[in-house]
């Protein structure tokens, strides 16, 4: 006689931070209100069609997306490190407009993961009639709570759901204010596509290097980072309050195409005065795909000669969640730029 014994039921944790998808009209007054996620199934009833048990955790008071801060993501960690035993993934519920900073430095500090951490949310608030915010949320949960024959997870990496996309989280940005395709990753193709069914582009995904390993996060953040963006007619003294300014320690420089910048002699030479009082200088295209090369011309390679970092391909969003991890965990700024220049959670392409 056979025994028949069915998979384990898979367990989510659903937190929502804020964001447009929690939002649902009022039905006396037409307002848009927050809605009780521990009502989820009543809401989202396609989620029942899972084999998946979806608990729900609601941050008080919500963030707004334009409002999220460092603050914010150290709560994240913590509250996914100690859940961590309990569910087999997480959905974060957020706003679209930071979305893609959050999931960015959430990849960061958390190491040897080896669950999902799915971040997603809406264009249109969850309760409208034409809203992406069931999708969404119906494809991150099933994402988040999937698993091969052997139990592990597919995807065990921080990533963004968006419009049957699953993208990783440090390599995304947001591209569209109004349509449904908000999010693109630019430098690395997709993680899984949802159609019929989800396809999950194997071959790509991230997975811990020591399998095993418990779970660690690194909550201890330092902020004292700017961007500036070069610019046509872009002044000295703008340049030199960002780059020379006494409570920045590193500096993101979004420069044209392959990494250059203006070759006026007073730039470069606030850039060697930065470099020179110790600061980290990283170079980051304002293109939106493509990397930075600061060797194909003259001023890039100047920027270079100055002791400019390469940032590579990575995103200005993925390069500020890095800084901030690093320099939160190294007091030495070589040491930071060291690792900056590694591929430490699938950022870049090297």
């Amino acid at each position: 006689m056979s025994i028949s014994r069915e998979k384990p039921r898979a367990s989510v944790l659903l937190i929502y931070t804020g964001g447009t998808i929690g939002m649902k009209e009022d039905a006396g007054t037409g307002a848009l209100k927050p809605f009780d996620f521990s009502g989820i199934m009543e809401e989202v009833p396609e989620l029942r069609k899972f084999a998946v048990t979806v608990d729900s955790y609601t941050f008080t008071p919500l963030i707004d997306s334009s409002d999220v801060e460092p603050s914010l993501w150290q709560a994240l960690a913590k509250l996914i490190y100690e859940s961590y035993d309990r569910y087999d993934g997480f959905v974060i519920l957020h706003g679209t407009d930071t979305m893609a900073y959050s999931a960015s430095a959430l990849s960061f500090m958390l190491d040897h993961l080896s669950k999902p951490v799915i971040f997603t949310g809406s264009q249109l608030p969850i309760g409208r009639p034409r809203t992406d915010g069931k999708e969404n949320l119906i494809s991150a949960v099933e994402i988040a709570a999937a698993r091969d024959g052997d139990g592990h997870a597919l995807v065990p990496e921080v990533c963004i759901c968006f419009n049957s996309q699953l993208l990783r989280g440090n390599r995304s940005v947001k591209v569209n204010a109004t349509g449904f395709d908000a999010f693109s990753s630019p430098n690395y193709p997709p993680l899984a596509t949802a159609g019929i069914s989800i396809k999950y582009n194997t071959g790509l995904i991230h997975h811990p290097s020591e399998p095993g390993r418990p779970l660690e996060i690194h909550t201890t953040l330092d902020t004292r980072v700017s961007v500036l963006k070069v610019h046509p007619g872009i002044t000295e003294q703008a340049v030199r309050d960002i780059l020379l300014g006494t409570g920045t320690r590193a500096v993101i420089i979004e420069t044209y195409g392959s990494g250059n910048a203006i070759s006026k002699a007073w730039f470069l030479s606030i850039i060697r005065e930065a470099v020179k009082m110790g600061k980290i200088l990283v170079n980051i295209t304002q293109c939106l795909s493509g990397d930075v090369d600061m060797d194909i011309y003259a001023t890039g390679r100047a920027l270079k000669d100055a002791g400019v970092i390469s940032g590579h391909d990575a995103t200005t969003e993925s390069a500020l969640g890095k800084l901030f991890f690093l320099m939160g965990g190294h007091p030495d700024n070589h040491e930071v730029k060291a690792l900056l220049e590694k591929n430490l959670k699938g950022e870049i392409s090297k």
